[in-house]
Formats: structure tokens, C-alpha cells, sequence
């Protein structure tokens, strides 16, 4: 006897500055999709949002491939909850959790997490350009408080460029973070599960010459960036950099898969927790997918695992 597909809504699109990304992305995960277990509708939250409620009884699952603001922050998630619809990964208060980088960051910080000294920049209080130098040292890391993709991201190496920094930070966010520029190589580490975690191979990230930094080009031109995985680390700091990304998934509430970024100081062996990604980039070549490749998991088995993950919390 054949069995019923399940109904799969696909979300993507939406509102943010990353908009781009996830209608690309949701192709690629329509693509990989098994038909034959999967009856798929698309739905962009930017214009389909009453459509999404006529459906809901209909809906046994959904696939959310937003990123940034009203997608990977628990606007939507919650939307979801409200239509009583499972979808894969966090839900509100983890999602919500891990886009606010100033929380994130504090609460790593009380989980005993390595992570950059900083300071919080408030638009209506601006630092002294002195005091931070003084305070961090040169060079800093600025970025808004909410935004993925590095979209708002500088690095300043010199007091005069800060108020423009800042400046730029504060075109997304009331605040924004400075923190101390760590130099090394930069990984991020997979975690697939809901109880029981696994932690996927390290992704070794190496932008191309002609950036400063794993900016939003360097993340999304064709060619701009190598990612070596498993990651060049030994043994050791590659154990310790899995069961740093394992402890962040758990500090920040996450579900069903999250991605954290680290810098590794090779000189000092010493590794520090940037942040995490709760809807980490979906096409067949992002970074989560490719860890979980070297793990033994395709593409289309990882989409089942996240719809089984989705399914199992809800029950």
C-alpha cells in the first residue's frame, strides 16, 4: 500500500538584507527534496503570509531557508507556533537568542565560552574612539547587534576609521559590538540533533587574498573563498573547537542543527567562540552542508534528517 507523502511548505524570501541568499538556497533544497516522499509548496513570507494561514491545516512541515531579520530570529517561528506547523531547528527563544550578538555573547560568557573582550556601543552614548583603542587595543571587530552575513561588519585598525564603523553598524542597530580582532585561522562547527548531539567535522574557512575578511562577497561569490574540511587543526584543537560549538548549541537553547563560527590563535592554541548560525546557508556547497558530506550525509539526507528532527520535537 503506497504511503502519503508529507507535506513540506518551503519558506523563503522574506524581508531581509539576505533575501538573495535564501531564495537562492530554497532552490537548491527544492531540488534535492525526494518527490516521491515530499509534496512541496513555496511560500514567501514577503507576500504569502495569508496564503501560509489558509494552508496550515493542510501543512504537516515546514522547511524554513530564511536568514537574518524575520526569519532566523523567532518572528517567524513563532508565526509557525501560532499555526501549530513543526518546522527544523530552533524555535523563538534559541533563534531569537543566537541573532542578538550582545546577548549571545554574554551569555557564552557566563557558560565559561572563550570568546573576545568587547564593549557595547549604544548610537545614543558613542565611545571615545581613545577609550576603546585604549581598552581593546587595535584592530576591532564592529558589527550590529542582529545582522548575519557580516552585512555591517568592520575591521578598524585605525583610531580615525572607528566613527565611520560605528557609523555603519548603526545604519541596522540602535547597538553594536567591538571586540578585540582575534588573528588565526577561522572554523565553524556543525551540530546536527536534538537530544542526542552530533558534532559534524570542522569547516575551515580561507577568504580569498583580495578580502580582509569572510565578508559578505567573500561568502557568496563563486570562487572568493576556500573551505577545507575536516579543518587543519590537530587532534586536540580540533576535538576542543566540536565540544565548543556542542556547548554553544546548548548555551543558546538551539534545536535540531546550528552552525558556530570560531577563531582558532594558532600561537596561543587558544580558541574563541564568535557566534551561532540557527539556519545556517542551505545550498548543496554552504558550509553546514558540507560538513555534514564529510560525515557521510548528502544533501537530500541531511533535508530528511532536519524534517525527521522537526517531526520528532514535536511529538
Amino acid at each position: 500500500m503506497a504511503t502519503s507523502k508529507l507535506r513540506v511548505a518551503l519558506l523563503a524570501g522574506g524581508v531581509s538584507a539576505e533575501r538573495e541568499v535564501s531564495l537562492k538556497s530554497a532552490r537548491q533544497v527544492y531540488e534535492a527534496l525526494d518527490k516521491d516522499k515530499y509534496d512541496i509548496t513555496r511560500y514567501d513570507p514577503r507576500d504569502d503570509l495569508p496564503r501560509l494561514v489558509q494552508d496550515a491545516a493542510r501543512i504537516d512541515v515546514a522547511l524554513i531557508i530564511l536568514h537574518g531579520r524575520l526569519g532566523e530570529d523567532g518572528t517567524i517561528q513563532g508565526f509557525l507556533d501560532s499555526l501549530g506547523i513543526p518546522y527544523q531547528g530552533s524555535g523563538v527563544l534559541g533563534s531569537a537568542l543566537a541573532m542578538n550578538k550582545i546577548f549571545s555573547k554574554r551569555l557564552y560568557e557566563q557558560e565559561g565560552l572563550p570568546v573576545a573582550p568587547y564593549i557595547i556601543a549604544d548610537r545614543a552614548q558613542p565611545p571615545a574612539p581613545k577609550t576603546v583603542a585604549q581598552r581593546l587595543g587595535l584592530p576591532v571587530v564592529v558589527k550590529p547587534e542582529h545582522e548575519g552575513s557580516s552585512i555591517g561588519l568592520s575591521i578598524v585598525r585605525d583610531e580615525s576609521a572607528l566613527p565611520g564603523a560605528l557609523e555603519k553598524a548603526w545604519a541596522y542597530d540602535r547597538r553594536c559590538l567591538v571586540e578585540k580582532y582575534i588573528p588565526g585561522v577561522e572554523v565553524t562547527g556543525g551540530v546536527l540533533g536534538n537530544d542526542e548531539l552530533q558534532a559534524l567535522p570542522l569547516v575551515e574557512i580561507v577568504p580569498g587574498e583580495q578580502f580582509e575578511f569572510f565578508d559578505y562577497e567573500a561568502k557568496y561569490t563563486p570562487g572568493a573563498s576556500r573551505e577545507i574540511c575536516p579543518a587543519r587543526l590537530s587532534p586536540e584543537l580540533t576535538r576542543k573547537a566540536q565540544e565548543l560549538a556542542v556547548r554553544a548549541h546548548q548555551t543558546l537553547c538551539c534545536r535540531g542543527y546550528s552552525r558556530t563560527d570560531m577563531m582558532v590563535d594558532l600561537a596561543e592554541e587558544k580558541i574563541y567562540v564568535l557566534e551561532t548560525n540557527t539556519i545556517p546557508g542551505m545550498t548543496e556547497t554552504s558550509l553546514f552542508p558540507q560538513a555534514a558530506a564529510a560525515a557521510g550525509i548528502s544533501f537530500p539526507q541531511l533535508l530528511d534528517r532536519l524534517i525527521a528532527l522537526a517531526l520528532e520535537d514535536r511529538r
